[in-house]
Order: C-alpha cells, then sequence, then structure tokens
C-alpha cells in the first residue's frame, strides 16, 4: 500500500512515524519544533491527534469525570481540564501539517469523531489512524473508511470480536488499505502487561 508516496510493506523499509499528541503544550512554536526533532531523528511522518475537549468528556467534576486517585499523576483534575490542556487546536494543524511538508515528512491524524474526520478531509490527509479507545466507534471507523483513504488501527483495547467487527466496518465501507497494529494501551506499559 501507499500512504502518500511512500510504499509501505513487504520488502520496504519500516515507516517510522512520530507521535506528536499532546506534547506541544500549548505551545505552537513548541509544536513546530517537535516536527523538526522527528525529521531530524529520521521519522518519515508525523501523527496528531484531532479532537476537543467537548467532543472526548463531558464538563463535570464528580465520579469518574474527575480524577481522586492518590497515586495519579493527574490527581485533582479533571477529565475535560486534562483534554483542553493536550488537545492541539485545530487552527494549528494547517501550519504543522505545512511545516511537516517542507521537512519532507507525511504528517495525518487521528480522528476521534465525525466532525474530526471532515476536518482533516479539508486539509488533505493521506490517510486516517485509528486509536486503540475509538476500535470499536464502528461510526467513526465507517466513516474515515467512507474516504477511501488508508486506515491504520491501533488493537490495544480490542477484543479478538471487537477486531473482527472493526475490520468489517472498514472493508465494508470502502477501505482497501489497512494496516493493524498490536499495540498495549496502558502506559506506562508493565512486562506482564505487553503480551
Amino acid at each position: 500500500m501507499k500512504i502518500a508516496d511512500r510504499e509501505i510493506g513487504a520488502g520496504n523499509p519500516p515507516f517510522i512515524i512520530a507521535e506528536m499528541s499532546g506534547n506541544h503544550n500549548q505551545s505552537l512554536e513548541r509544536a513546530l519544533s517537535i516536527v523538526d526533532a522527528a525529521a531530524e531523528a529520521g521519522a518519515h511522518a508525523v501523527k496528531l491527534q484531532t479532537y476537543t475537549a467537548d467532543t472526548m468528556t463531558l464538563d463535570l467534576d464528580t465520579g469518574e469525570f474527575f480524577i481522586d486517585d492518590p497515586k495519579s499523576l493527574w490527581k485533582g483534575h479533571t477529565a475535560h481540564g486534562l483534554y483542553q490542556q493536550a488537545y492541539t487546536p485545530w487552527d494549528w494543524h494547517g501550519p504543522i501539517f505545512d511545516h511537516a511538508k517542507k521537512r519532507g515528512l507525511i504528517a495525518f491524524s487521528s480522528p476521534f469523531d465525525d466532525s474530526a474526520v471532515d476536518f482533516l478531509e479539508t486539509l488533505a490527509v493521506p490517510c486516517y489512524k485509528i486509536a486503540s479507545f475509538e476500535v470499536t466507534d464502528l461510526p467513526l471507523i465507517r466513516k474515515a473508511a467512507k474516504t477511501g483513504k488508508p486506515l491504520i488501527m491501533s488493537t490495544g483495547m480490542a477484543s479478538l470480536a471487537d477486531l473482527g467487527e472493526a475490520v468489517d466496518a472498514a472493508r465494508s465501507s470502502g477501505c482497501k488499505d489497512l494496516v493493524l497494529l498490536k499495540c498495549t494501551s496502558t502506559y506506562p506499559a508493565t512486562p506482564e502487561n505487553t503480551n
């Protein structure tokens, strides 16, 4: 398969993707420097995550929405507040993607809802990455698959049955090029949890 102009698969060198995620600390300058670091390290692509705090969770400070675990780094924070700090503002995507292209990197993203797919289509992303936590979001998988672009799906949170449904949803919605990644969704992962 091809992602942008890069051949992926047996007989080709590994395709190295640098994950930006929320590591920009709400600084576009830092985000662009992460792109530079990825290029200098020899990565072939950089991946963002496209969501807003409001599309990820509810703005509540009780129950499961509030972190009160004394061992957690995020004790005393809400899920909404953490997503608000970690998300990549949508108006940064264009400058980050442009900078990545200038540095010879392929840029793409993990959408977390339909509006993110619609937005990323305006930026002509070459593929989509479905995160482990979204592998059971079959409507999202179908939406991304209908673009006709390659899909990369992480499997960390999925059972074999979940994976079957995810693959069926992608294939039945037109996805021809599909990659499943074996991953662990515990951060940091203990040796016992890495399979």
